[in-house]
């Protein structure tokens, strides 16, 4: 296919073509939807401003119509030859409209094409990677409220701590979700702004109708300065990489949990066989790979921010082809964050406590904390001395469970846990 640059049909080295388009061919299918859509809304702002007749303008958005059919159809493939989806859209057009074709590239640089569809592309995934962030909050909270009263061990420095309950657990893990989601509206929020239009990165001698055109593609505003549009990128990636960073740290904390928790020296929860793996050589084994492919997933989600960081880094201002190198671990961490709470809410669905395993695990050392404290509110102790005077009344006589988890009734504690208020915030939310 004929390049956008190629102005003689000079010839490129092989092995540069190769090495410049990259993984271009692969990635840049992802972002062909967004390209469409930023073109037609570009077509619409040619029209209105005189550059394309009404007649163009229809033959150019019937034209990207029949594209986007035919790559949801997935007749439409890129090569290294075309080098990226922009140019396949034009050469496209060209053999399906003609002459109008040719004119849709008028006040535009695939340096915009790229910011605004890759910007197109976050605010998408933000949107569906929120909605699922509330969805899997909802399943921890309903897990939380049919297991609210169940003991459970609370940890700290990977010892019995103080005792705490099943819903206390999970509560933790909705909450935790609810603020990832909020993250992630306040960052789509930052996203949302339209580069369309800001060309090469100095503008054009085209009275071109930015604020038209970034109303037309669902923006909120235009991000004004052409230089600075090309500045933000890898700036704005890196704020949308840190939202999935979020997530996977909170899904990450729980794997890891249930990786121990599920093991026979825990057996605090028993796994659906469908959601683990076997050995090849020890018949007993049910592994939770998948936890473990979530823990190893969070690594290669802040891997990938830190990869889209150092590329953007210390570059000169306006367009740098090094941005191109972002695709990748952008588009792979969407993928996995999106994956990532598909499965955590399998697991969930498939996840049942072994309550009495669990309270055979609680020692009676875990209610040290409490009988200090009792001492201070029933006989007056200065706190201190009651730590002391505590450590010395451990006794194995039994405890009362349900009473010790109901006497924590400071708010977000197990006897208080504030249910109705996340569930309010998911609602508020959806």
């Amino acid at each position: 296919m004929t390049k956008l640059w190629n102005k003689r049909e000079q010839k490129i080295n092989p092995a540069v073509e190769k090495y410049t388009a990259g993984t271009d061919s692969v990635f840049d299918l992802e972002l062909l939807p967004f390209d469409i859509q930023a073109s037609k809304a570009h077509a619409k702002g040619l029209e209105k401003i005189g550059i394309l007749t009404g007649a163009e303008a229809k033959a150019i958005l019937g034209g990207l119509d029949a594209l986007l059919k035919d790559f949801q159809a997935g007749k439409v493939s890129i090569t290294p030859a075309d080098e990226d989806c922009h140019t396949v859209i034009e050469n496209y057009l060209t053999a399906k409209v003609g002459e109008a074709g040719k004119k849709l590239h008028t006040g535009r640089s695939r340096n915009d094409q790229v910011l605004v569809a890759t910007r197109l592309y976050m605010k998408h995934h933000l949107a569906k990677l929120g909605a699922a962030s509330l969805g899997l909050a909802d399943v921890f909270l309903k897990m939380a409220e049919k297991y609210e009263k169940v003991p459970m061990p609370g940890y700290s420095h990977t010892q019995q701590a103080m005792l705490s309950s099943l819903g206390h657990y999970f509560s933790a893990f909705a909450e935790s979700l609810l603020d990832d989601a909020d993250f992630i509206a306040l960052t789509a929020k930052h996203l949302d702004k339209s580069p369309l239009g800001s060309a090469a990165g100095f503008g054009v001698s085209i009275p071109l109708d930015r604020e038209f055109t970034a109303k037309e593609l669902g923006f909120s505003g235009v991000q004004v300065n052409s230089l600075y549009c090309q500045n933000s990128r890898g700036k704005f990636e890196s704020a949308y990489m840190e939202a999935l960073t979020q997530v996977m740290l909170t899904l990450g904390k729980f794997a890891n949990d249930m990786l121990l928790f599920t093991s026979q020296e825990f057996d605090f929860f028993a796994v659906d066989g469908s959601l683990t793996t076997g050995s090849s050589i020890m018949p007993q084994k049910h592994n939770l790979d998948v936890m473990e492919i979530l823990r190893g997933n969070v690594s290669v989600v802040i891997a990938n921010q830190l990869m889209v960081k150092d590329i953007a880094k210390n570059l000169i201002s306006g367009y740098n082809r090094d941005g191109q190198l972002m695709k990748k671990p952008l588009f792979e961490s969407t993928k996995i964050v999106a994956d990532s709470l598909e499965v955590v809410g399998l697991l969930l669905s498939g996840l049942t406590p072994k309550e009495q395993s669990i309270k055979a695990k609680i020692t009676s050392g875990i209610f040290t904390a409490d009988i200090a404290n009792k001492l201070v509110t029933e006989k007056g102790v200065p706190f201190r001395d009651a730590y002391k005077q505590a450590a010395e009344l451990v006794s194995d006589t039994p405890v009362d469970l349900a009473k010790n988890i109901a006497s924590k009734v400071s708010l977000g504690a197990p006897g208080n846990l504030g249910l109705k208020a996340l569930k309010e915030r998911i609602q508020k939310a959806k």
